[in-house]
């Protein structure tokens, strides 16, 4: 059976599968939990969101990461019906056997107060460190319980971090501090069938950050918060982001890149039949003046927008959220940027940006676009600056691209 089917067979039938991670000489382990394998409470967690379930999960974690290979993938489970409140915790690597997997059916909850976030390590609330073939899935929840932190210095929810062929699918993400969900350097990294979300109004709440990555496919998911719903940041490659609906939110961003002259590498994202529902953005690349290395070969096709105030849009002069950066002798260079089969509204008068400085941003290639106002007695307009390319049956036209005749008949 590929691993694919042996994860759907997990999922269903969490508690039937995978005996044998629970042994007897298991520090904590509880005699009357023998048929629950694996579940979290034969470690002494209680469930019952007030006590403190930390040690009991690493000493469950502990356990796991010591099964040997098995024909079973080793699976640790969080019962459903139940609130298990973890501060701070890191899961670590490796692990014994060649895979192993967590499946989450009830709730974990962060701490209400700043007292509980102690020993927060990496700025992390919920970390997986150097972990092979990592299966995190399930029906339950993760709740940052952020909105203490929105104000204040804030940390990321749940960090996947140095974990090669990663599958993370099912859970909800509510109210991270930061960014709800970190991969860095990752390869071989699926995320799927999530569901992410924060209040509009909450600042730095990304659904899902990638770094120092290759090879992440996220695909068929909600992501709704107060930043972007998905950023590509430096050092990655590989990228395939397909069937997201995005909103509210700052959109899908490649960026921010180059901050503080850093030098920083993007490229082969693909962005595909993904939805923008009163976002800030849609499409967006973001670069700061005063550093170097290159974003290309990035690919938007088939969006739909929905009253997005900035449908697609370069920017290479971001500031930290402002866009007045002073322009410097070097940058990072936009290349083979394409966008096909994009329409929709704009609640904004500006459809199309690119903000590119004196190096330019180069071979832009837009075909098939129609974006229009929300307002049918407005119109919208393309706007442009230092980028070179072509453009074919695109509404607004972009006035610095080379335009090609529509052909209906495509």
């Amino acid at each position: 059976m590929e691993l694919l089917s042996i994860v759907l067979v997990l999922s269903i039938f969490p508690t039937g599968l995978g005996h044998g991670l629970v042994n007897e000489a298991s520090e904590g382990f509880n005699e009357t939990c023998k048929d629950a394998v694996g579940d979290v409470t034969c470690y002494g967690a209680i469930g019952d969101g007030e006590t403190d379930d930390s040690e009991a999960f690493l000493k469950a974690w502990k356990a796991l990461c010591e099964v040997e290979a098995a024909s079973d993938i080793p699976m640790l489970i969080v019962p459903m019906e139940k609130i298990f409140l973890l501060k701070p915790v890191t899961f670590e690597g490796p692990c014994k056997s060649d895979s192993v997997q967590v499946q989450v059916l009830g709730t974990i909850l962060a701490p209400n107060s700043t007292e509980g976030w102690t020993n927060c390590y990496a700025n992390t609330w919920l970390g997986f460190w150097n972990v092979s073939n990592l299966i995190v899935n399930g029906s339950g929840e993760i709740n940052g319980s952020g909105s203490i932190w929105w104000k204040n210095f804030s940390v990321q929810a749940l960090h996947f971090y140095n974990c090669s062929n990663l599958q993370h699918s099912g859970l909800t993400h509510l109210d991270s501090p930061r960014n709800h969900i970190s991969i860095k350097f990752c390869d071989n990294a699926t995320l799927s069938y999530l569901n992410i979300s924060a209040p509009e109004s909450s600042p730095n709440t990304d659904g899902v950050d990638i770094s120092s990555s290759t090879n992440v496919s996220i695909h068929d998911s909600y992501i709704g918060t107060g930043d972007d719903c998905i950023a590509v940041n430096d050092k990655t490659t590989g990228i395939n982001i397909t069937r997201i609906v995005c909103g509210p939110g700052h959109g899908i961003s490649v960026g921010s890149l180059g901050a503080n002259r850093a030098s920083a590498t993007v490229e082969e994202v693909y962005v595909k039949n993904c939805s923008f529902n009163g976002t800030l953005n849609g499409a967006r690349i973001k670069t700061w003046q005063g550093g170097s290395g290159y974003a290309r070969n990035i690919f938007f096709e088939q969006i739909t927008l929905v009253d997005v105030k900035n449908p697609i849009i370069i920017d290479q002069f971001y500031c930290n959220g402002k866009h007045n950066c002073k322009n410097e002798t070097s940058s990072v260079q936009v290349s083979n940027v394409t966008y096909i089969g994009i329409e929709g509204t704009c609640v904004g008068l500006d459809a199309i940006t690119f903000n590119c400085d004196e190096i330019m941003c180069t071979n832009i290639t837009m075909k098939h676009i129609n974006i229009t106002s929300s307002d049918p007695e407005k119109s919208v307009v393309a706007s442009c600056e230092n980028a070179k390319g072509n453009s074919e049956c695109t509404i607004p036209k972009v006035p610095c691209l080379t335009i090609d005749e529509c052909d209906n008949q495509k």
